[in-house]
């Protein structure tokens, strides 16, 4: 019966260990290769059982790492057999740093996806890991998923291993699969939805990032829609001299005071060259008490740092635009100059029209929404099809300049209106409740001007810290937590350190549950857990006092710990300069916790007063009146 397996591989100067566990149950195959042990017969006979079963391999990185040295044993497997475990590893460990060295220098890899003998799911890939923005390692996302034993590679891959180091390395190995297993359950809807996609438009994007959906369905609905080989398409861009803001902004946009009739024409001066694309322009206004600052990608403003609240008298009103990067190039019909106008404006809006006739529910849904808000990202990406960069800029230069009015046409036309915040796509602004009416009358004719639509909700109050720092709470009681207020359902690669902190920041402003007390009844250790991760000419250590003598101990790259009342200090240090930076500064020692006990939480020796204090700061700085007695 065919089964599929999550896997890795350790690769060390003289030891070779391959780790197989089926995703279905917890049945394991191991394989060593080392001067002790041989297993390259069985290792062989497994990978060719692999392939003439069509059973697939779940590994993390594995199209960039592990897929390689599979593919390279299966086309060399005639003469690997015949060598001793000792030659063997010694050669798969060049192999092994051959690789990494081409993708260190940028090249291609040997194998692509396409010539590989046995089929790869590979969460790194599909999750972005890759991305600069979120790269993380293996490491990394076993501490954000609170995963127990998060430990480094025990054994540097330039060790010469003797026999008796190999069930370390083996325990090691296994704890690395069964971590990607769990991160392959936690990707489980991802992965289906891209196993769906494959079957139905036969592109294998089994192991593809949301942006190379986006690409691959675009390119396959434009192929057939115009009739140009995907292979023509894949050639084109249009790369641009200079792009003049005042050919590209639209003509409807006006304003009436003086504040934005300034930042209109700073606008219009505005000439781009190739590479000013993000960032080659920053401007910033001050009106009605916010500051508010445009760029190249969108606007972001916010008024100071507080708590709002609705009254019987004030509203606060929330306003996005509908799918607004996508519909202004829907609305107003741009494509990219290199591309069929009239095609792709008909396809770019059947996507936006067809998602709206698709439950939430339903995973084209969310296709079709990664479609919408991708189609817009690639086109400043020089390794798209879709690449022309004016296309972008026309779509979020008219954005910015679009929503302004907006914000002018309320500020300016509704008596006591307080502007909160302004960001990418929508709006917040305190008014008058007897001025709701006159609100939404102002927002159906900015409609008109735009050919755009809005989306409107009501506030009870927002928690400000800034525009990307916030928690607001309709009227209706849900609560939408950004910033350094997130706690719930946080992207793997995000920062999840001392999630005790907005998880109690959210009890106290929204259920009025007071700190001490929610911090005290929970439970969970890993909420009061942080943690970093090393980079560069950077090491870690650990620096105590045991015995009454001073010790230092090196730590691994990755490092989860808490709070405690006794503990160390936690140090990164340069390795050359000899510079070194507290990771907690002050008196505040650490624990560290890369191996997870299960025991009661007073068994911990948490500091809780370091948790408290880091929330009676956030609520002081929101709320100044706030009596610290009557929080604690």
């Amino acid at each position: 019966m065919r089964t599929h397996y999550v896997m890795d591989f350790e690769t060390l100067s003289n030891c070779f260990i391959a780790v197989f566990e089926e995703i279905k149950s917890d049945r394991q195959e191991i394989f060593v290769i080392h001067e002790s042990r041989n297993d390259i017969q069985d290792l062989v006979h497994f990978l060719n059982k692999n392939k003439n079963q069509d059973e697939w391999h779940v590994s993390f990185n594995g199209l960039g790492f592990d897929s390689q040295i599979t593919e390279y044993i299966l086309r060399n497997q005639d003469h690997l057999i015949h060598g001793t475990g000792d030659s063997i590893a010694r050669y798969l460990y060049g192999k092994a740093q051959n690789i990494i060295q081409r993708q260190n220098a940028g090249e291609f890899l040997e194998f692509s996806p396409r010539d590989l003998q046995i089929r790869q799911v590979d969460v790194f890939k599909l999750n972005h890991w890759d991305n600069p923005a979120k790269k993380s390692s293996l490491k990394w996302i076993q501490y954000t998923m609170d995963w127990k034993n998060i430990i480094d590679m025990p054994i540097h891959h330039t060790t010469a291993v003797v026999k008796e180091q190999i069930p370390e390395i083996i325990k090691y190995c296994i704890n690395d699969v069964k971590s990607t297993k769990q991160i392959m359950f936690l990707s489980k809807e991802q992965i289906n939805l891209r196993r769906a996609l494959t079957e139905e438009y036969d592109i294998d994007l089994f192991s593809a990032s949301e942006p190379r959906i986006s690409k691959e369905l675009f390119l396959h609905f434009l192929s057939k829609a115009t009739g140009i080989k995907k292979y023509d398409l894949r050639q084109t861009r249009t790369k641009r001299e200079q792009i003049i803001f005042k050919d590209i902004i639209l003509p409807y946009i006006e304003f009436k005071t003086a504040t934005f009739q300034n930042l209109l024409k700073k606008f219009q001066g505005v000439v781009l060259y190739p590479g000013e694309t993000k960032g080659g322009f920053k401007y910033s206004v001050q009106y009605k008490g916010v500051k508010t600052d445009y760029g190249l990608g969108g606007v972001h403003g916010a008024r100071t740092s507080k708590v709002y609240n609705s009254t019987e008298d004030m509203v606060i009103m929330t306003s996005d635009v509908v799918s607004f990067y996508p519909n202004q190039a829907i609305k107003n019909g741009w494509a990219p100059a290199h591309l069929p106008k009239e095609e792709f404006c008909n396809l770019y809006e059947w996507f936006f029209e067809e998602r709206k006739k698709i439950p939430k529910s339903d995973p084209k849904n969310y296709v079709y929404k990664i479609i919408l808000n991708s189609t817009y990202g690639l086109s400043n990406d020089e390794n798209s099809f879709l690449y022309d960069p004016e296309f972008t800029m026309r779509i979020t230069i008219n954005g910015q300049l679009s929503l302004t009015m907006l914000y002018e046409m309320i500020c300016e036309e509704i008596p006591g209106a307080i502007p909160l915040m302004q960001n990418t796509d929508g709006l917040e602004t305190m008014i008058p409740r007897e001025y709701v009416e006159k609100y939404m009358e102002i927002c159906a004719r900015w409609e008109k001007i735009t050919n755009l639509q809005l989306e409107h909700d009501t506030y009870s109050k927002i928690v400000l810290g800034d525009v990307n720092n916030y928690i607001a709470v309709t009227e209706s009681g849900k609560s939408k937590c950004k910033g350094r207020f997130e706690y719930e359902n946080l992207a793997l690669h995000k920062n999840k350190s001392f999630l005790i902190i907005p998880k109690a920041l959210h009890a106290y402003f929204v259920d009025g549950i007071k700190p001490e007390k929610f911090i005290m009844e929970n439970l969970n250790i890993f909420d009061f857990c942080g943690g970093v991760k090393i980079k560069g000419d950077w090491k870690f250590q650990e620096q105590c006092i045991i015995n009454g003598e001073y010790e230092e101990k090196n730590l691994q790259h990755t490092v989860r710990y808490f709070i405690s009342n006794s503990g160390s200090k936690i140090i990164k240090k340069h390795l050359t300069d000899g510079r070194d930076i507290q990771v907690e500064a002050g008196k505040w020692l650490q624990t560290v916790y890369i191996n997870h006990e299960e025991k009661a939480l007073s068994e911990y020796d948490i500091n809780y007063d370091y948790y408290l204090n880091k929330i009676r700061k956030e609520i002081e700085s929101l709320d100044p009146s706030t009596n610290q007695l009557s929080l604690f």
